[in-house]
């Protein structure tokens, strides 16, 4: 398959997910602990993928995001932004009202 199809799939079949080194009970990088973390601390499951896994995942997710670092977090499909981003949405509250209301529609 594609990487591009790979990636549009891993989007549409999980309405949060967080492409990061490791993994949230083991991250291998500051900012993927920071990132899980906060998205850990909304109350709702998300999926997680460990790009250092996957080399041409990695790469190939960089292009279609045109977003050059990890982690990165998507909500229904969107891509949200990184470490930064999220942690900013995290401390003014945005962050958990987009999970939850991501969450909620995915049970609908």
């Amino acid at each position: 398959m594609d990487i591009n199809e790979t990636i549009k799939t891993q989007l549409a079949d999980n309405p949060i997910i967080l492409y990061m080194k490791g993994s949230p009970q083991a991250p291998q990088c500051g900012f993927s602990a920071k990132t899980s973390q906060a998205l850990m601390a909304c109350g709702e499951r998300f999926a997680f993928v460990n790009i250092l896994d996957n080399q041409e995942l990695r790469e190939g997710l960089k292009v279609y995001s045109s977003w050059p670092t990890y982690p990165q977090l998507y909500v229904s499909g969107e891509l949200v932004g990184g470490c930064d981003i999220i942690m900013e949405m995290s401390e003014n509250g945005e962050l958990a009202k987009l999970v939850k209301e991501a969450a909620k529609q995915a049970e609908a």
